[in-house]
């Protein structure tokens, strides 16, 4: 197919369809440069064409315009691109190679998302905003390298993009790369113009299962919900001091994960926070911290240690539910109630202060090992205990 140079316009929509949606014989498309925008929609399900070239001409794709192109391997974008809309190029499996125009702002919504094939991309420093889910889905991802100008990117932006190992968030650039790789996997600017980045978005790096280190700038302040959940291979991380808040579920699933450092600005751990972390051993909790979550570190159960500091008022549900290694704890006195299934798992000995007035429902649920408990007569409230007994 060969478009005129009398048409300025590749139509899209979502009722009737884009241009040439689900055009599934054409194998090849030649835009001229009079066409300055193509529509939603214009190509999706297009499976034939295995290269196209979209002119300088053009400023805007639009949301699935090439969407499932799955015989896609090639694509150039011209210059006078300023968008790429929502899902543009989700489920083109086939691509392998994307060239980006140095006028893009805004890479949308679940952009490249499983784009299985994918195994490099170089964003220009143009580039501003990448939203949510942009390569997610990504699995062969290995070699990124995003512009000096980014200042916003969304939530699950890299999430299930299992072939990134390592990463290195600081002096200037975030960095995710396989190991030995000397130039990088993935480059992502910490701080542009003086502006840090300061959040590292929801399911940020979740699932990426083959990352083993990440190391976080001193430019975060908060580490978002699942930012880095399902990193199995996960072995060490460093939170500097900058953080103030851990998001729910941010390490969660993280099985090889060793040993946590909490900084000491830390005020907040979200629930379910490092659950099902089975290779953590020791948490110290630093005095900062006035709130932690709910099966916060439920399932560590290689955990045996861990320090509880006097600014902690409550001990919600599930906190520490599963540990089976941690034999003994000592509740500070600040502490006024714990919460239900607060402690299930292998403890042998616990003193509870005069401090608390509530106790949940099996707090000590399965605790085979603890013989007494002592129940201060501050306690107005409990209910069953342990399995029932």
């Amino acid at each position: 197919m060969i478009i005129p140079h009398s048409v300025t316009t590749i139509g899209g929509g979502w009722t009737a369809g884009g241009a040439f949606s689900s055009c599934t014989g054409l194998t090849s498309v030649v835009i001229p440069d009079s066409v300055t925008s193509i529509g939603s929609d214009a190509f999706s399900g297009c499976t034939g064409p295995t290269s196209i070239a979209i002119p300088d001409s053009v400023t805007s794709i639009g949301d699935w315009a090439l969407s499932g192109c799955t015989g896609l391997t090639n694509v150039v974008i011209g210059n006078g691109v300023g968008e790429i809309g929502d899902l543009a190029f989700a489920n083109c499996t086939g691509l392998t190679n994307v060239v980006i125009g140095n006028r893009v702002t805004s890479i949308g919504s679940w952009a490249f998302s499983s784009c299985s094939g994918l195994t490099s991309i170089t964003i220009p420093d143009s580039v501003t905003r990448i939203e949510g889910y942009a390569f997610s889905g990504c699995a062969g991802l290995t070699h990124v390298v995003i512009g000096n100008s980014l200042t916003s990117f969304g939530a699950f932006v890299f999430s299930e993009c299992n072939r990134l190992e390592f990463a290195e968030i600081g002096s200037g650039v975030m960095l995710f790369r396989k190991e030995g790789c000397p130039s990088g996997a993935v480059i992502i600017p910490a701080m542009v113009d003086s502006v840090p980045v300061t959040h590292l978005g929801d399911r940020f790096l979740a699932n990426c299962s083959s990352m083993t280190r990440v190391v976080i700038p001193d430019s975060v302040t908060t580490i978002g919900h699942s930012a880095f959940s399902g990193c199995t291979r996960l072995t060490r991380v460093v939170i500097p001091d900058s953080v103030t808040t851990i998001g729910h579920s941010a390490f969660s699933g993280c099985t090889r994960l060793t040993r946590v450092l909490i900084p000491n600005r830390v005020t907040s751990i979200g629930g379910w926070a490092f659950y099902d972390c089975t290779g953590l051993t020791n948490v110290v909790i630093p005095d900062s911290v006035t709130s932690i979550g709910d099966w916060a570190f439920g399932n560590c159960s290689g955990l045996t240690s861990v320090v509880i500091p006097d600014s902690v008022t409550r001990i919600e549900s599930g906190v520490f539910s599963g540990c089976t290694g941690l034999t003994n704890v000592v509740i500070p006195d600040s502490v006024t109630s714990i919460g239900s299934y607060a402690f299930s798992g292998g403890l042998t000995s616990i003193t509870i202060p005069n401090s608390v007035t509530s106790i949940g429902y099996r707090a000590f649920y399965g605790c085979i090992d603890l013989t007494s408990i002592r129940i201060p007569g501050s306690v107005i409230e409990w209910g069953v205990l342990c399995s029932g007994k």
